[in-house]
């Protein structure tokens, strides 16, 4: 069995399934995707994602913000927070992190507001799920100082060895998304290459960054299985052995998500 890590279920183009998020999951499934882990990135679509894990019994999903979707001058409220986080089937916090290539000015709030979520992993035991781009010497800063009882996953990971060795030192797990698939990411095939078998997970960022031969294409749940048949032979195993490696990881990483009681 496959599981996608990390999709915006509530986000997706379902054109390709007649607008239907039921064929969109099915198309999924029959592909040997058996979970999916559905992605909170703001306040705004944190009912969405909580109702899609109620309708769903193979998702689950998370909350928090994304710091790309703070709001100017405003940090999330950890009230807010530690409500969302009692929902049965909120499994981790996030995604959160830094993300300086967009919006550098404003780094000092995006650090504020990841402090936050850290707290909220630290006070709830949960894992917590980083984006981090252009801002490698703070996320891992920060992640030092919270220095979490806990794993989490740095997501859709694009940076380069030292920083997934110094991230997995902290007792992160790395996740791999079609980016490895690109042309342009030898740096990123070989932390593919080095990664832990018992610290990799598998995700498509769906709707965001297709594999290849999709790339162009809105990305959807079901691709995931192109990342792992890419993933396999870059890391001499058989797909079925790097599916059930990813399964098992993400059950260790997320042992609320209800791929455990099937």
């Amino acid at each position: 069995m496959l599981i996608d890590s990390h999709c915006h279920l509530d986000r997706l183009d379902l054109s390709a399934h007649g607008g239907s998020l039921d064929a969109a999951l099915a198309a999924a499934r029959a592909r040997g995707v058996g979970h999916f882990l559905c992605i909170g990135i703001s306040a705004d679509n944190a009912a969405a994602v909580k109702a899609l894990s109620e309708r769903y019994a193979d998702v689950d999903c998370t909350v928090g913000v994304h710091p790309l979707d703070l709001q100017p001058g405003v940090v999330p409220a950890l009230d807010w927070l530690l409500a969302e986080l009692n929902h049965p089937h909120v499994v981790a916090i996030g995604e959160t992190g830094l993300d300086y290539h967009y919006e550098p000015e404003a780094a000092e709030l995006q650090r504020q507001a990841f402090r936050l979520h850290l707290q909220a992993a630290q006070l709830t035991g949960k894992p917590v799920i980083v984006h981090t781009r252009e801002a490698r010497a703070d996320t891992l800063a920060l992640l030092r100082e919270a220095a979490l009882p806990q794993a989490g996953v740095l997501h859709c990971f694009t940076e380069d060895w030292p920083m997934a060795k110094a991230a997995l030192d902290l007792g992160f797990y790395i996740s791999l998304s079609g980016i490895v698939t690109f042309r342009n990411a030898d740096a990123l095939r070989e932390v593919a290459r080095q990664v832990p078998a018992d610290r990799l997970l598998i995700e498509t960022d769906a709707p965001y960054l297709a594999p290849i031969p999709h790339r162009g294409k809105p990305n959807l749940p079901e691709y995931v299985r192109d990342v792992a048949e890419f993933l396999a032979p870059l890391r001499g195993v058989a797909v079925d052995t790097l599916a059930e490696q990813t399964t098992q990881n993400f059950q260790r990483l997320f042992p609320l998500a209800r791929v455990n009681r099937r």
